[in-house]
This record gives structure tokens, C-alpha cells and sequence, in this order.
């Protein structure tokens, strides 16, 4: 679908204060102070209930004004704001993190994805690498770093840190999946069936049927495709990582509709998921006609209730002005949006060429 930005997909999760390995000197904290540890922890259990991320972001953010060392407050923080669009300020408080904790794995996986999220895939890369030279053995952040580098189109080094993965764990379900989606990038399209069937061999993981379906419909094998895409939610039924992975592949094919149906199933466990509200909009969009303007509404009223929460959400403020300019003819609306996520995206944001193309079309 052009122009369209969606949310990359993360899957990230909380987590307590604790030390880290000492492969790299870290610098000497002083002991975390007992009110922020308190309050974190009172961050961490607002945002396992629902809709309580928004409480759980201000626990965060005290627990950081108050003990600005605590690293776990400021990972904590920096994935509820990644989780809520809110990137640029996610991505400083994972930053800082790093510099706090530098052999934290859960934080570096979690910069790099925020990173890609912002269109920044080489600085995604280079986080990763520099990792993962000093912990080799760091399996979650090489197999980050295998996606960060195919999507800055690094093929052949993407491919290099798979089979260092998979040197140190063989047949792991998700290196074989990277491998398989890289040598797809390639065109190499019977290389990647062949990884994706040894994936596949015993036990099956769903991230394995995931990728199978993947490359199914990059062959054009749309039935079987869906098929996996099926037994991948069976597998793992709320995974609804998998759901938007599934949503996200049939927006780009142009079957809205099922999109549609993706999107809607996450949101009815995740009422407040941004990414999954913007990938609705975007279904929506793709189903508007001149003669039936109510999907373009309904998308529309969807990323204005995403801006309302996070003003400076990148993906939503692009997508409204295309809703704007494009489909309800409403080029004065679009024009603040543009601008608002020129402001905002890195230069390097895929996003950029577009948005500035639209705003000087804009009389």
C-alpha cells in the first residue's frame, strides 16, 4: 500500500531491578534510591492492568526525576513511551539506559527496535553491533541486528550474523526465519524455502509458520499463505505480535479486509495498542471509495484519537495528512500534519522524500 507508515513491531517487556553481566566496565552508580525503586515497581504493576500505561509513564518518569541512575526506571519508561508512539522521547531514555547499563541486552534489543521504528535502521545496526562484539554469545541482540541490517539492505552481512547465530544454536527457529526473510530480500527465493522448511522440522514455533507464510505470499501462494498465517495464531493465540505481523503482510498485498480482521483481533485484547489503531486506519483506508466515504471517516476519527494521546506520533501524523490530501480532499488539514512529522523524522526516515512531496503540492 503506498503511502503508508506503520509502526514497526516490538515485543518487549518490563522488568525489575537487577544487575547485569560484566562483559564492559560500566560506570559506578550510587545506590538506587528506596522511594524511586518503590515507585518504579508501583510503575510496573499499573502497567500489567488495563489501560494503565498512562499511570504507569508518570510512575516512570518520578522514579527517573528522582533517581536519575536508575536504569531499569528509565527502560521501563522508554518501552511504554515506544509502545505508545511516542518515539523520540523513548529513544532518549533508552539511550541514556544503555550508557547506565551498557551489558544489557533487553535494553540495546529495545533502542535498536525504537531506532528502527524512527526510520533509522543503520543507527539500529550500529547499536547492535557494537553489542554484540563484546557479547558474542548475545543470541536476542544478533538476531535484532540480522533485521537491522537487511532493512539498511546490508544483505550480505545480515546474512554473515545468521549463521553466527546459528553457530552457536543450531536450528533456532528464529535465526533460520531471519536467514530465510534476508535471502528473500535477495530474490533468492529457493534458498529461503529451504530455510524456512528446516524451521519448520520438528516442534513448530510460530514465529517458524509466520515466516513460511511470509514467503508463501511473496511467491504468490496467497491460500497457502493465510493458511500459515492461521496456524501461527493457533500456535500462539495471544501472541498479538503475530496478528499484527499477519495485518501488517496483508496491508502491504492490498487485502484490506482480512487486515482489517487482524487489526480489530488485537485491539479487542489491547484496546489502547497504537500501532494496531494506525494499521486499522490504514485497512480502512484501503476499503474508502468516492461512493462510500465511511471507512475514510472511521480512519480518520481512529488517527485524531492516536494524536490526542501522542501528539508527535510520526506514523499517525503522516498517515492523517495522506487521508487528508489524498482521499477527503482536505489539503488544508494535511498541511500542519506534514509539517508536524517534517519536524520530527529523522532525515534519514524512509517517509521524508514523500511527505515533503506532498506539502509543496499543497497550495
Amino acid at each position: 500500500m503506498k503511502n503508508l507508515i506503520l509502526p514497526a513491531l516490538v515485543s518487549l517487556l518490563l522488568i525489575a531491578c537487577g544487575g547485569s553481566a560484566k562483559k564492559v566496565e560500566s560506570p559506578k552508580l550510587p545506590p538506587a534510591n528506596p522511594h524511586a525503586l518503590n515507585t518504579m515497581e508501583q510503575g510496573v504493576q499499573a502497567a500489567k492492568q488495563p489501560g494503565g500505561g498512562k499511570k504507569a509513564i508518570g510512575l516512570f518518569r518520578s522514579a527517573v526525576k528522582t533517581d536519575p541512575h536508575l536504569w531499569e526506571a528509565r527502560y521501563n519508561l522508554g518501552v511504554l513511551l515506544a509502545e505508545q508512539g511516542d518515539l523520540a522521547p523513548a529513544e532518549k531514555q533508552l539511550a541514556e539506559a544503555i550508557k547506565l547499563a551498557p551489558n544489557a541486552e533487553d535494553v540495546v534489543v529495545a533502542l535498536a527496535e525504537v531506532r528502527r521504528r524512527r526510520g533509522d535502521a543503520s543507527g539500529a545496526a550500529e547499536v547492535l553491533d557494537k553489542f554484540v562484539k563484546t557479547h558474542p554469545q548475545a543470541i536476542a541482540a544478533r538476531i535484532a541486528l540480522v533485521s537491522a541490517l537487511r532493512d539498511s539492505n546490508k544483505l550480505d552481512e545480515a546474512i554473515k550474523q545468521a549463521r553466527e547465530v546459528l553457530v552457536r544454536r543450531p536450528n533456532d527457529p528464529n535465526a533460520l526465519a531471519e536467514l530465510a526473510l534476508t535471502h528473500v530480500a535477495r530474490g533468492d527465493m529457493d534458498t529461503a524455502e529451504l530455510l524456512s522448511e528446516e524451521s519448520l522440522k520438528g516442534q513448530k514455533s510460530a514465529v517458524a509458520v509466520r515466516t513460511a507464510g511470509l514467503i508463501a505470499l511473496k511467491r504468490g501462494d496467497d491460500a497457502i499463505a493465510f493458511k500459515h498465517f492461521e496456524t501461527a495464531s493457533e500456535l500462539d493465540p495471544k501472541d498479538t505480535t503475530a496478528r499484527m505481523n499477519i495485518g501488517t503482510v496483508l496491508l502491504q498485498a492490498g487485502v484490506y479486509d482480512r487486515a482489517e480482521h487482524e487489526f480489530r483481533a488485537v485491539l479487542e485484547v489491547k484496546p489502547d495498542d497504537i500501532p494496531a489503531t494506525i494499521g486499522l486506519a490504514a485497512a480502512l483506508r484501503g476499503q474508502g471509495k468516492r461512493g462510500n466515504k465511511a471507512p475514510y471517516q472511521e480512519a480518520e476519527q481512529l488517527l485524531k484519537g492516536v494524536l490526542e494521546r501522542e501528539p508527535d506520533n510520526l506514523a499517525a501524523n503522516y498517515n492523517l495528512g495522506v487521508l487528508y490530501a489524498d482521499f477527503l480532499q482536505k489539503p488544508e488539514k494535511a498541511k500542519p500534519l506534514f509539517k508536524h512529522f517534517l519536524s520530527d523524522a529523522p532525515d534519514n526516515h524512509p517517509a521524508r522524500a514523500k511527505a515533503k512531496k506532498q506539502l509543496a503540492a499543497i497550495k
